[in-house]
């Protein structure tokens, strides 16, 4: 598929020495969910866009200067979270009537696991009440049975508070371009940018049988930082992004001017993109001889 159109700002020759901002714009490949002996199988969208060869098909290119703030802020989830004894004895007990231990011998175990709690040393009262807090609070008390515990012994279970992984995040960009054309090239090719963002960001309505009835997704965009005709070697790569918000102000002065063919003299370009997919441990492996990886 050749390649609907490459537009850059400014208009100037790219040297061997040049930094700047490249972004191929893509179709999108959906993920899709497959099974392979049994086991649930789900591709990420970078490596269903991947494997179609799309990234290395871009419907457009655009290179914009390289922003101001360049930075990456890389996240992961994580979060307090507590298990007390008798919760982790419980847990214990459903566990073994999962695995096929009769719930009859389940209960027993629990029961004596309990009761060997209960008879040591203040144990006894201390299971007592708190048994006796989580029934008074099922009559719709409205307190915690740890705040009855708490009220009635000064004492609470031990919480074994930790701080647990959550999951992952994804990565979020967001880029201002300062656009001031010094001549009709420029212009057109400001505006070519600023149609072809538009255009590219923006839902399909189907086609077809399912006409109405579905609307199909946007294009995806590929960013990359480069030097000259290579990948920069050092600043951060990206997975495939999603364009999420694009604000073009045509007053970038503060003050309304144009010139004779009405196009703006100064214009604010801000995008926000956003990673399809999360960054892994793996993802480093693949990028280990470009600068900090991802």
């Amino acid at each position: 598929m050749a390649i609907k159109g490459s537009y850059r700002y400014p208009l100037k020759k790219i040297d061997i020495s040049d930094d700047y901002l490249q972004i191929l714009i893509v179709d999108y490949v959906p993920p899709d969910v497959n099974t392979n002996s049994g086991n649930l199988i789900q591709r990420t969208s970078t490596q269903a866009l991947a494997e179609s060869g799309n990234l290395k098909k871009p419907l457009y290119q655009i290179i914009l200067p390289m922003p101001q703030g360049i930075g990456d802020n890389n996240m992961v989830d994580w979060g307090e979270d507590s298990l007390n004894p008798l919760a982790a004895y419980a847990l214990g007990a459903s566990k073994n009537i999962m695995e096929g231990t009769p719930v009859l011998d389940t209960t027993k175990n629990l029961m004596n696991t309990v009761k060997s709690v209960a008879t040591s040393g203040n144990g006894q009262n201390l299971v007592t009440n708190y048994i006796a807090a989580m029934a008074v609070n099922n009559l719709n008390a409205n307190v915690s049975a740890e705040a009855l515990l708490s009220r009635s012994t000064g004492k609470v279970l031990n919480p074994n508070m930790e701080l647990l992984f959550k999951g992952v995040k994804l990565r979020s960009f967001n880029f201002t371009f300062n656009m001031a054309p010094r001549d009709e090239g420029e212009s057109k090719s400001i505006k070519n940018i600023i149609r072809t963002f538009k255009k590219s960001m923006a839902a399909r309505t189907s086609s077809g049988s399912g006409a109405g009835l579905f609307i199909d997704s946007p294009n995806i965009f590929q960013l990359e930082y480069r030097s000259g005709n290579k990948k920069h070697k050092f600043l951060h790569s990206f997975k495939p992004c999603a364009l999420t918000n694009m604000n073009v102000d045509y007053t970038g002065s503060g003050v309304y001017a144009t010139y004779e063919d009405a196009t703006p003299v100064h214009m604010k370009l801000t995008l926000s993109f956003q990673e399809l997919n999360p960054i892994y441990f793996s993802d480093y492996d693949d990028t280990k001889d470009t600068g900090v990886g991802y």
